[in-house]
């Protein structure tokens, strides 16, 4: 089988064609929008729609040609569903759709988390069940993977995503965009412990994040170390160093509380993955290897190209579903909300009372 995958959940405009056997990435193109992006510190959501519309048709042909197949060879066409910004996942799926009937090929819309909640097993043989910490920009939870469209969600954010922290972190500190490579390499030169920040939710019960407070507390010690001026250097390294060991805790806090969970309903579960655009971060990975050894669990996370948004993962999930026979019809609707797992009390994000 291969699958292509469309990806326009947010600001990358990305296209993969996945197969079921080695290799298994077979085209992957990544088209950023990081530079549209830039001068507003964030992503502008109608930015973000037309880029897609002006790009995808030429990603798509970029990785039709490096798989060196046409739309003749495909089996699927997999499309982000949601959730994400509306706008741009509508184009996706649009497009996905289109080339489906066009090619009378089955249409796949991937919920976009499952789509990070699947791509370790499209670099390692992963079994279920495993507990999985999906962390980026707009999402950050813990969820047990029981199997292909079967996840129970342990805990979520009661507020804002640990992504989304790092960067209004970096925006504080007059870093730029993207926030968490930015902070993740001033880091490298600050020291973590010269400037207090909390640990959000550290010792507190359950498994939910919050990471609200954490960015009150920076803006804070901002504003008192630049009254006079602007930060120096070692106050912008410090209180980088100071952010990323707060939300490493915070996450490794929540994780362990997660994996005693797991454990106790899952005794022969072996896995703690990580996925997500923060799972990237160097300093995370290396505190949820020895968690995860310290507990009998083995630590897998995708490498780093794969843990952002692209196309790979999202015809991987499609594979993953079209094996069981898991397809949609083409009157499906783009959905700007869609949990991984609808029996949770809250949906991602939501707040305490949704």
């Amino acid at each position: 089988m291969k699958v292509l995958g469309i990806e326009t959940s947010c600001d990358e405009t990305a296209a993969a064609v996945v197969s079921d056997e080695a290799p298994f990435i077979r085209g992957n193109i990544v088209l950023s929008q990081i530079e549209e992006h830039r001068p507003y510190g964030g992503i502008v959501p109608e930015i973000a729609a037309r880029a897609h519309l002006d790009h995808l048709d030429r990603v798509i042909a970029l990785a039709l040609a490096e798989a060196g197949i046409g739309f003749a060879e495909l089996s699927a066409v997999a499309a982000t569903g949601g959730p994400g910004l509306i706008g741009g996942v509508i184009v996706g799926v649009m497009e996905g759709k289109a080339i489906a009937f066009a090619r009378k090929l089955s249409f796949i819309a991937v919920n976009h988390l499952e789509g990070h909640a699947l791509s370790v097993r499209l670099v390692a043989e992963v079994p279920f069940p495993y507990l999985l910490l999906l962390v980026s920009g707009g999402h950050c939870q813990l969820v047990i993977v029981e199997a292909v469209g079967r996840y129970r969600r342990l805990g979520t954010t009661v507020d804002d995503a640990a992504g989304e922290a790092f960067d209004k972190g970096a925006k504080l500190l007059g870093l730029g965009y993207p926030g968490g490579p930015v902070i993740e390499r001033a880091a490298a030169t600050g020291n973590p412990t010269r400037i207090k920040l909390p640990h959000p939710m550290a010792g507190r019960a359950g498994c939910d994040f919050s990471f609200s407070g954490l960015k009150t507390a920076l803006r804070l010690a901002v504003e008192r170390r630049a009254a006079d001026g602007a930060l120096s250097r070692e106050d912008t390294a410090d209180l980088a160093a100071a952010l990323q060991d707060a939300i490493v805790a915070s996450l490794a806090d929540r994780t362990e509380r997660g994996i005693a969970r797991f454990r106790a309903e899952h005794p022969r579960g072996r896995t703690l993955v990580a996925a997500g655009g923060v799972a990237a971060n160097t300093t995370l990975r290396h505190r949820l290897a020895a968690l995860a050894l310290g507990s009998g669990l083995d630590f897998v996370a995708p490498p780093a190209a794969l843990c952002t948004d692209n196309g790979a993962i999202i015809g991987w999930a499609g594979i993953e579903r079209l094996r069981l026979g898991l397809t949609d019809p083409l009157d499906f609707a783009p959905r700007p909300r869609w949990p991984l797992d609808p029996n949770a009390a809250r949906a991602a994000g939501a707040g305490l009372k949704a």
